[in-house]
C-alpha cells in the first residue's frame, strides 16, 4: 500500500496525501541547484526544441501530441543511414502531456521509461497524452490507466516496474545493451531523497521548515556519500595508492543504468522546484551529487527526455504553497 501511495503522489504532485510528520522517514525526493566542484549544471533544454532533432513527426489524434519516432529508422524497419538500428519491434510509449496538452509533461515515471527505451537503442514512438481530454481510442487501449504505459508488438503494458523488467529481459544482449546494475547498492541509493523533498516542499509552516530541510539534507548527504565512495571495481588491489573519492560518472559506474533512469528524473525535479519555491539549492560541498548531475546533463538520453523547467514548476505551483 505504501509503495502504491508513493507512486501515486510522484505521478501527480497535486494529489493531496496524508500529512507528514516532521521526522517521518517516508516521502518523495528533493531538489535544488548550486555551484559545486564545477559550475552548476546547465539547465536542460526545452524538449520541444531538443526533441525536434530526434523525433520525426507523424500523425496526431485529438488529445495527443504528434507521435514522434526515436532512434531513427525508415519505413518498414529500413535504416535511414548506414549503421542505424533496424526496427525489430513495434513499440509506442505513452507519456503525460504538459499543461499545453502537447509537450512532454512533468512525470518522473514517464521519463524513466523514455530513458530506458532510448538507452536500449530500439526504435520506438512517443505519444503525449492530454489527461484533460484523453481520447476515446486511448481510453479503450488502457482503460482506467494514466501515463506512462506502453504497447509492445500490440500488447499493452501499464505497470512501470514490470515494464522495466520486461524491457530488460526482452531487449537483451547481444542485440541490446544490459542496463541492470553490477552493484546492488546502486539500486537503493537515494531512494529516500524524493520522499524528504516532498515533505519539504509541501510544508507551509515556517517554524517547521528547518526540520524538513534538515531531513532533506540528511538524505542528500547519504546519496552524496555513496556517489563519492569508490566502487569495488575502482579499487586496484595491487595498487599502493588509496582512492579516497570516486571518479565515476553515474550511480553504478561510467554508464547509465536502470538505477539512474529512476533517480535522475526525480533529482532534476527537486533541483528545479526547490530553487523556484523555497530558494533551496544542493549544497556546493556535495560534490558527488553535482558531479552526477553534470555528467547526466551531458547525455542526450537524459536532457532530451526532460520536460521544460516551466512544466515542472507549473506542476508544483499548487503544491508548494507559501509558508506562513
Amino acid at each position: 500500500m505504501l509503495e502504491a501511495e508513493e507512486e501515486r503522489r510522484e505521478r501527480d504532485p497535486e494529489v493531496p496525501g496524508e500529512p507528514v510528520a516532521a521526522g517521518a522517514e517516508e516521502e518523495p525526493p528533493d531538489s535544488s541547484s548550486a555551484r559545486a566542484e564545477a559550475a552548476a549544471p546547465p539547465r536542460a533544454a526545452e524538449p520541444e526544441a531538443e526533441l525536434s532533432n530526434h523525433l520525426a513527426e507523424e500523425g496526431s489524434v485529438e488529445g495527443r501530441e504528434e507521435t514522434g519516432r526515436v532512434n531513427g529508422g525508415g519505413e518498414d524497419g529500413e535504416t535511414s543511414e548506414e549503421g542505424a538500428p533496424r526496427q525489430e519491434h513495434d513499440i509506442t510509449l505513452f507519456v503525460k502531456a504538459g499543461y499545453d496538452g502537447e509537450s512532454i509533461g512533468n512525470c518522473p515515471f514517464s521519463q524513466r521509461l523514455f530513458m530506458i527505451l532510448w538507452l536500449k537503442g530500439v526504435i520506438f514512438n512517443v505519444t503525449t497524452v492530454d489527461l484533460k481530454r484523453k481520447p476515446a481510442d486511448l481510453q479503450n487501449l488502457a482503460p482506467g490507466t494514466n501515463p506512462p504505459f506502453m504497447t509492445f508488438d500490440g500488447e499493452v503494458k501499464t505497470d512501470v516496474n514490470k515494464i522495466e523488467e520486461f524491457l530488460e529481459e526482452k531487449l537483451a544482449p547481444p542485440r541490446y545493451p544490459k542496463l541492470g546494475t553490477q552493484h546492488p547498492e546502486s539500486n537503493s541509493a537515494g531512494n529516500d531523497v524524493f520522499a524528504k523533498f516532498s515533505a519539504f516542499i509541501k510544508n507551509t509552516k515556517k517554524d517547521a521548515n528547518e526540520i524538513y530541510e534538515k531531513n532533506l539534507l540528511k538524505a542528500l548527504k547519504k546519496l552524496d556519500n555513496y556517489l563519492n565512495s569508490p566502487l569495488p571495481d575502482e579499487i586496484d588491489a595491487y595498487s599502493t595508492e588509496d582512492i579516497a573519492v570516486s571518479g565515476r560518472k553515474f550511480l553504478d559506474g561510467d554508464e547509465l543504468t536502470l538505477a539512474d533512469c529512476n533517480l535522475l528524473p526525480k533529482l532534476h525535479i527537486i533541483k528545479i522546484v526547490a530553487k523556484r519555491y523555497r530558494d533551496f539549492e544542493f549544497p556546493s560541498e556535495m560534490t558527488g551529487i553535482w558531479r552526477y548531475l553534470n555528467n547526466a546533463y551531458a547525455r542526450d538520453e537524459f536532457t532530451n527526455t526532460c520536460p521544460a523547467d516551466q512544466e515542472i514548476e507549473h506542476a508544483y505551483s499548487d503544491v508548494a504553497k507559501r509558508m506562513k
